[in-house]
């Protein structure tokens, strides 16, 4: 079942949807999206990517388990 989640709900800067099967798919694509906003010099993505940047392991492991009981709790795409 696809779920969507946008670019800005994953730390992102802009409102991009992602469509995936499984929060790693999402991950993945965001991800993607994230290099290639980084490879234009988007300084609204680089600020971001800037801020994740600055988590802990311990945060990063706590921020992604909320990130993917956000993407469970989606209801499938229509």
């Amino acid at each position: 079942m696809m779920k969507t989640m946008t670019c800005r709900q994953l730390a992102g800067a802009c409102d991009q949807p992602f469509s995936a099967n499984s929060f790693e798919e999402m991950a993945e694509k965001s991800q993607q999206h994230g290099k290639e906003m980084f490879q234009q010099g988007d300084q609204a993505h680089l600020d971001a990517m800037n801020n994740m940047s600055k988590l802990t392991s311990e945060e990063m492991k706590a921020w992604f388990e909320q990130k993917r009981e956000e993407f469970e709790s989606l209801p499938d795409d229509k």
